[in-house]
């Protein structure tokens, strides 16, 4: 049987960069190679797009960014017969699928979808529509408010001309403190800080201006931080739940990804009819959110009452050695072989709304 060829992408244009060749790398080692030919190209963080070695410490290391070896390569979005996919070397490859295993911003927030679809190559995760809903943490709240999916009371920070003054007299009519401060447009922890007084809250909101004009603001919720791992083209697969018991004040970016002592509890004891709760949420969220293929959903269980809040979607979730997605789906029986061979024939099998137009 012919081997379908799956381009691996990684990097990428995002403070999550580091973190996406980790999880590439994790892709480039499992991935099944009885049936699938491998194309690993990295986009560097000033946008230029290389083929690399197929190797998973090259790309885990990042040494594929000044690797002599790595080869220039121009993706083009033309649908036109022998110009389309891939220029590497002067020809054209066209990949049956791509697994873009990127994190963050212009690579899981629609905008690398848009690319993908316009080239009409099957891939990996939500759609553009999907893709930029579940990226914008504002847009989710305002979705999941309309499901009817209960969440922690939040307030928009949309007017970047908008005084942080102004912005934070807001926040403390509707909201005690502490508060969490987040960019509305970035993953793992990017940009979030935790406000207990004014002061703290003032230059949590410039802060989070870094990173995007919007920013979302949140209350506390003193709960046990959970997560569930969903897949499938209609959350088929939902997991069983990961609870996380980060070392540090919040689950920070240093505490997912560089801090070791973080604690991953899996099934924790919780009441049956609680987790069955929690499970249902997660893929009432996910088919809400329309997502397709994979995401990791992310709650909290108030610990005064018991009450299961939705927290985030991550619809490109981390492939690292300490990620939980990967774990998680272990634990049900599938491996990261067999997790990679069902994601990517998701790509295969989704049903786009508008058929007749590819």
């Amino acid at each position: 049987m012919k081997k379908q060829i799956i381009c691996v992408l990684f990097g990428g244009v995002s403070p999550e960069h580091a973190v996406s060749c980790r999880s590439g790398a994790m892709v480039i080692e499992h991935i099944d190679r009885e049936r699938f030919e491998v194309l690993p190209v990295g986009i560097r963080r000033d946008g230029a797009w290389f083929l690399t070695a197929d190797c998973a410490e090259t790309v885990r290391s990042g040494a594929w960014e000044t690797d002599p070896a790595s080869v220039p390569v121009v993706f083009s979005p033309s649908r036109a017969e022998g110009e389309c996919g891939l220029l590497i070397d002067g020809k054209w490859v066209r990949p049956d699928c791509i697994f873009p295993v990127m994190h963050g911003e212009n690579c899981e927030d629609g905008s690398m979808q848009g690319l993908f679809k316009l080239a009409g190559i099957p891939f990996v995760g939500c759609g553009v529509a999907s893709s930029a809903v579940c990226m914008d943490k504002i847009y989710t709240k305002m979705v999941c408010t309309y499901g009817g999916i209960p969440q922690a009371d939040w307030v928009a920070a949309s007017d970047i001309s908008e005084p942080t003054e102004s912005v934070a007299d807001r926040c403390e009519a509707k909201l005690a403190y502490p508060m969490f401060v987040k960019p509305a447009n970035t993953g793992s922890s990017v940009g979030v800080s935790k406000a207990k007084d004014r002061n703290a809250l003032i230059a949590a909101i410039d802060e989070a201006r870094r990173y995007d004009r919007r920013v979302l603001i949140e209350e506390n919720i003193d709960g046990y931080e959970l997560e569930c791992a969903v897949m499938g083209n209609n959350a088929e697969v939902v997991s069983g739940i990961g609870q996380v018991l980060p070392t540090q004040e919040f689950y920070s970016y240093d505490a997912k990804y560089n801090d070791a002592s973080s604690a991953l509890i899996f099934d924790p004891d919780f009441p049956a009819e609680t987790v069955a709760l929690l499970r249902k949420t997660a893929a009432d969220v996910y088919r809400l959110l329309d997502c397709k293929g994979l995401s990791r959903v992310d709650f909290f269980l108030r610990k005064s009452d018991g009450k299961v809040i939705f927290n985030e979607i991550n619809t490109l979730p981390g492939f690292t050695s300490i990620s939980m997605y990967p774990k998680l789906m272990e634990r049900i029986g599938i491996s990261n072989t067999e997790m990679i061979t069902r994601v990517i024939e998701t790509a295969f099998t989704r049903k786009e709304g508008r058929v007749l137009h590819g």
